[in-house]
């Protein structure tokens, strides 16, 4: 017999002992916020990367345009975003390197802690007891020399694109954003769908720039990595020169 899979399934075939409405509140809620603050945050430092690099901007725009094959711009934003297949979206390898390339340098998580369930010995032979905290940071390892290279700190998504055109995957040990190993982040592809069907949506009706292009942009480190403030950009249509937002 065919049994469904998703998650309110499995709520529903749990025992009345399993069923703690906090405990299951507690696990939509992870789901939410891990679902949501983290694509939205990463989204809102890949406009800004996009406004600091316009040759990205207008490259990623134009493979855009060549993977939904709409050489012109409709004027209906809805039906664009309705009509976006997945097979165009997997054809927007750029567009997935420029997005790689904004988590590698701005994280969403900054700092990622665990807790050591057991003595153990790292690689190193550092010695790590039970109950202590072990925390990396995933966004100073993205900046780091001996990691990426001497343009570390460098915005390139063509760091992250082979000689085919592809999308380059690197080792999650190495781009840990999504974290590696059996604990891997379970919504890593729909967080990448989701970005990619925004960013499609955007790209091709608008161009983004800083309002001020003097604006220093800091981060303020909370669970996520946030813009301190308020990044103020404009949006141009495309269609025209006229500036919409």
């Amino acid at each position: 017999q065919w049994k469904k899979e998703d998650i309110l399934s499995r709520f529903l075939q749990l025992t009345d002992t399993d069923t703690d409405p906090k405990y299951l509140r507690d696990i939509i809620l992870n789901f939410i916020i891990a679902g949501k603050d983290t694509t939205a945050t990463t989204l809102s430092w890949f406009v800004y990367m996009l406004c600091k690099n316009p040759l990205v901007q207008e490259k990623v725009a134009k493979e855009i345009e060549h993977a939904t094959d709409s050489n012109e711009v409709t004027k209906n934003i809805s039906e664009f975003a309705a009509s976006l297949s997945e097979e165009s979206l997997e054809k927007m390898h750029y567009l997935h390197a420029a997005l790689t390339e904004t988590m590698r340098l701005y994280p969403a998580v900054p700092v990622d802690p665990k807790i050591s369930m057991s003595d153990d010995t790292l690689p190193d032979g550092f010695h790590v007891n039970k109950g202590d905290m072990v925390a990396y940071q995933p966004y100073a390892m993205g900046r780091m020399k001996f990691i990426w290279g001497d343009d570390a700190e460098e915005y390139k998504p063509e760091r992250w694109i082979d000689e085919n055109g592809c999308f380059k995957p690197e080792s999650p040990f190495k781009f840990t954003a999504f974290q590696a190993g059996p604990r891997i982040c379970l919504g890593k592809e729909f967080a990448y769908r989701q970005m990619k069907i925004f960013s499609a949506v955007l790209l091709r009706f608008f161009v983004f720039k800083m309002s001020n292009e003097r604006q220093i942009v800091k981060y303020r480190t909370m669970i996520n990595l946030h813009i301190d403030g308020v990044l103020s950009v404009h949006a141009f249509h495309r269609s025209s020169d006229k500036k919409s937002t």
